[in-house]
C-alpha cells in the first residue's frame, strides 16, 4: 500500500502500491505498474485519476504488464503551480512518452482511453503508430467536436472566473463528475470520496481546472494545432483492433461522439449502453471488463 493515498481512499478500493518517476519538468508522476506480459496502458481523462482502472487493472494483471499512470496535477502524482508545469495537451502526450520510453515500452500496446485520454493517447499514439497494438475507446474523443455536437453549456461555464472558483474553492468539478458520472446506478459515497480525494486543496485543483482551459474551441487556442494534427492522423490507425465500449448518458461524449468514432472506424467492435453514463467502467463494470480482457487477450 502506497502511504501516498489521500484520505479518503482505503486500500480495500485501491490495493496497490503504485510507483514514481521524475519527468524532464522535475515533477514526479506517480503510476501503477502491475502484472507481465504484453503492455496494456491505461490513460484516465479529468477530473478522474488510476483510481477510474482500479478493477480493470486487477482483472488483467494476471496476464498482461497494466501501466496506469497519473497525470500531473492528478491522482497520486506531483501537482505543481503555473510556474513549475505548463498544463497543456502537449505536455500530457509528451509525458506519456517519457514515461514509456523509460519503461522501454515501445511496442505491442494496447491503449485504452477514457474522456481527455482519448486526445492524450490518440495523439501519442499517431506520433508513434508503429508500437500499438489494439485499441480500447470508452466515452472519449480524439478530434474536435462532431458535427451537430455544440460545447456543453456546464464545461463553457467551468472556462468563467465564476466557474474557476467553484472548481478551485469547491472541488465542484470533481465532484459533480462523481454524482453525475453514473445512470445506471448512483455511485456509493465512498467511491465518490475516493475520486475526488487527490483533489483535496485550492492547489490540489488546479490540473481539474486547466485540463477544461486547455479544451481547443479556436485556432488560437494552444491545443488545437495538437488536436487538428491527431485528427489528420487517425486513419494511420485504422487498421488496428479496436474496441468500443460507449454510456449512451453520458452529456459530453455522447453519440454525437460516438458517431464520429464509428465512421472513421467502421470495422471496430461497438458495444453500447443506453442505461449508462459516462463513467462506464462503475456503471457497467460487469459487462465491460470481461469485453475488455477478451478483447485484449483474443490473439
Amino acid at each position: 500500500m502506497s502511504p501516498y493515498i489521500p484520505t479518503g481512499v482505503s486500500q480495500t478500493l485501491y490495493p496497490f502500491a503504485g510507483k514514481f518517476l521524475a519527468l524532464k519538468s522535475g515533477s514526479k508522476m506517480h503510476y501503477l505498474d502491475e502484472g507481465g506480459g504484453k503492455p496494456v496502458v491505461l490513460v484516465h481523462g479529468n477530473p478522474s485519476w488510476s483510481f477510474y482502472y482500479r478493477d480493470l487493472a486487477l482483472a488483467l494483471r494476471g496476464g498482461n504488464r497494466v501501466i496506469a499512470p497519473d497525470h500531473i496535477g492528478c491522482g497520486l502524482s506531483d501537482k505543481p503551480g503555473d510556474d513549475r508545469y505548463e498544463y497543456t495537451l502537449k505536455s500530457r502526450v509528451d509525458d506519456l512518452e517519457f514515461l514509456l520510453d523509460s519503461l522501454e515500452i515501445r511496442n505491442n500496446i494496447t491503449l485504452v482511453v477514457h474522456d481527455w485520454g482519448g486526445m492524450i493517447g490518440l495523439a501519442y499514439a499517431v506520433r508513434c503508430p508503429e508500437r500499438i497494438e489494439k485499441l480500447v475507446i470508452l466515452n472519449t474523443g480524439a478530434f474536435f467536436l462532431p458535427a451537430g455536437k455544440s460545447f456543453p453549456a456546464a464545461l463553457r461555464l467551468c472556462r468563467t472566473p465564476l466557474g474557476a472558483l467553484l472548481i478551485r474553492g469547491l472541488n465542484a468539478f470533481a465532484r459533480g463528475t462523481a454524482w453525475i458520472g453514473c445512470k445506471r446506478r448512483r455511485m456509493p459515497p465512498a467511491l465518490r470520496r475516493a475520486y475526488a480525494a487527490p483533489y483535496n486543496s485550492w492547489a490540489n485543483r488546479i490540473a481539474t481546472l486547466r485540463f477544461v482551459e486547455d479544451i481547443p474551441l479556436a485556432p488560437g487556442d494552444k491545443a488545437y494545432p495538437l488536436v487538428a494534427e491527431t485528427q489528420e492522423k487517425l486513419a494511420s490507425l485504422a487498421t488496428l483492433p479496436m474496441l468500443i465500449c460507449w454510456g449512451l448518458k453520458d452529456f459530453v461524449f455522447d453519440r454525437h461522439f460516438l458517431e464520429e468514432w464509428t465512421r472513421r472506424f467502421p470495422g471496430a467492435q461497438i458495444h453500447g449502453f443506453p442505461d449508462c453514463g459516462h463513467y462506464i467502467l462503475e456503471d457497467a463494470r460487469e459487462e465491460v471488463i470481461p469485453l475488455i480482457k477478451r478483447f485484449i487477450q483474443n490473439v
